[in-house]
């Protein structure tokens, strides 16, 4: 069994079944949260877990205590896996927290950083997007890379120049327990038919951080389940599902981008699910 130390910093909606997963796996987890309330439902789980708040790390001396619990608990790998709160507003935060989050396992003598990340950094483009098609330096200044996707690859750059070894694992839509598709579809103000219903069920999302862990170093993977349908086909079959009404909001014919997940597959990653449908 392999004893890695590892610390997963947000043990959220995917953070914390990947941390029960890699328990499984006989890793030595640590799992973070923000707030003593947090922490206290994670030690609930039989989780070990400290508080981390990576937007309170403004001055040294807070980073230096952290970076010193680091070196205490032996920390061999850390995996990001907090969300950039683009929808509280608090995106702008995003890259200097994995600026902070970086410097502090450089320091710590950290060997690897896992960071999940999402396939909303690619371009408007109605293409096939494969991971070097989204990278900072070509993004700045196009109009088809949103200000969400340069905040996105700004911390994505932080990871890949920290000097420590890395997998950057970008993640499409996330869908699975307590998070059902059927949900966002009334939410949606138009659906395409002519769109990609990009998406990920939890198992994967687990499964290909994970395979990130233990197989990919200095490498960005899109982490997408390999067949799709169009949204409009997606989004129906998901209130099929749930047994809600099938009616969707404006449905228009706006081609978009579609995720490929052939490199991670070529590096030898199993989907759980081959198709969306399935993973419904």
């Amino acid at each position: 069994m392999n004893q890695n130390k590892v610390l997963i910093v947000g043990a959220g909606w995917l953070g914390l079944p990947l941390a029960k997963a890699l328990i499984n796996k006989g890793y030595d987890v640590t799992a973070t949260r923000t707030t003593a309330e947090g922490v206290n439902e994670l030690e609930q789980a039989d989780l070990n877990a400290i508080a981390l708040n990576l937007s309170e790390l403004s001055s040294a001396d807070k980073q230096l205590a952290v970076t010193n619990q680091l070196i205490n608990l032996d920390v061999e790998t850390i995996i990001g896996c907090f969300p950039p709160g683009f929808r509280t507003g608090g995106g702008a935060l995003y890259a200097s927290q994995w600026e902070t989050l970086c410097n502090m396992a450089k320091s710590a003598g950290v060997k690897k950083l896992v960071m999940v990340s999402s396939t909303s950094v690619y371009p408007d483009r109605a293409e096939i997007m494969t991971e070097d098609m989204a990278r900072l330096p070509t993004a700045k200044g196009r109009d088809d890379f949103s200000a969400k996707a340069i905040i996105m690859l700004t911390a994505e750059e932080y990871v890949r120049n920290s000097t420590l070894d890395y997998a950057i694992v970008r993640c499409s839509g996330l869908f699975g327990p307590n998070r059902h598709p059927s949900r966002f579809a009334s939410k949606l103000k138009s659906v395409s038919d002519q769109a990609t219903a990009n998406m990920l069920h939890l198992d994967d999302a687990i499964g290909s951080v994970v395979f990130a862990l233990e197989h990919i170093d200095a490498s960005v993977v899109n982490a997408t389940t390999p067949r799709s349908c169009d949204k409009v086909t997606f989004y129906r079959a998901a209130l099929r599902a749930a047994g809600l009404d099938t009616s969707l909001n404006l449905v228009n014919s706006v081609p978009d981008k579609t995720i490929s997940s052939d490199k991670l597959q070529s590096l030898g990653y199993h989907f759980k699910y081959q198709s969306t449908l399935d993973a419904l």
